[in-house]
């Protein structure tokens, strides 16, 4: 409860008051417009923007957002880089809050995920077969933002966000404390401590990575623990911040993903 509430909602909460500002203003087609080009060459057209934006908020939520992209080979190229390389609000919130006074860590984290998301995207466009994406999206006027509009999105999505992530959250402290009593939890964390060493990492961010299985921002928020105790030095962080991102997604994003296609009806 305390990762949940007193250190992730803040977070989410402030991205889904911006999203909803952006949206109610009318930029996000314009913003698809935009990067449509870009897009393209990772197998998207600029619709593709939408969830992958939303991703900064939530993987979760944005994997259930790719079923509005118009071809099967766009969906699963949009969920690859979600999956792989799109940080949540949460995660994104607590990494720049341990690397804002490293900017030298902070170029390097970005400068990797982006030539992660861009270097995968441009392989699957090309391994993937399917036709190239099209785009075509109605510009709708710009205009200032209604407050009554902005809070309705922003609560909706909260209060969306608080019945999704508490139960997870809850059932990951649940899994963990019975993999505790059951010694689960202790294998596993000592079986990742070996490629946790090949990576210069101590063997105490194990702990953290077996977290961000359940929860990414889970893990990000083990991470700032960690970080707060001494137990990493600067390279370390990094380094730790990069793989953490890079990470096995949360167990939510394949749930949705499943229930996306149980409800396209297999599609």
């Amino acid at each position: 409860l305390r990762y949940a509430v007193a250190i992730v909602l803040p977070i989410v909460g402030f991205f889904f008051v911006v999203f909803a500002i952006m949206e109610d203003t009318g930029y996000l087609p314009r913003l698809a417009l935009l990067i449509d080009r870009v897009f393209k060459r990772i197998g998207l057209s600029g619709r593709g923007v939408i969830p992958i934006v939303l991703g900064l908020g939530c993987d979760t939520m944005a994997t259930m957002v790719t079923r509005t992209l118009p071809t099967v080979r766009e969906r699963i190229i949009a969920t690859l880089l979600l999956a792989l390389a799109v940080p949540c609000s949460a995660q994104l919130g607590l990494i720049l809050a341990l690397l804002h006074h490293r900017p030298g860590a902070l170029a390097i984290w970005t400068g990797v995920l982006t030539a992660v998301f861009l270097g995968v995207g441009f392989l699957a466009a090309r391994l993937m077969p399917g036709e190239s994406p099209r785009f075509y999206m109605e510009l709708p006027p710009l205009r200032w933002p209604s407050a009554g509009n902005v809070f309705v999105k922003t609560y909706t999505r909260i209060v969306w966000y608080l019945k999704e992530v508490i139960p997870l959250f809850l059932a990951a402290s649940v899994l963990i404390w019975m993999g505790q009593l059951t010694g689960l939890f202790a294998w596993a964390t000592r079986a990742l401590e070996t490629p946790v060493r090949w990576i210069g990492l101590p063997a105490e961010a194990a702990q953290v990575f077996l977290f961000g299985f359940f929860r990414r921002d889970y893990g990000a928020a083990g991470l700032y623990d960690l970080e707060k105790a001494g137990a990493l030095t600067g390279v370390q962080l990094t380094v730790a911040a990069v793989a953490l991102t890079l990470f096995l997604p949360c167990g939510a994003v394949p749930d949705e993903r499943q229930g996306a296609r149980l409800e396209a009806g297999g599609g």
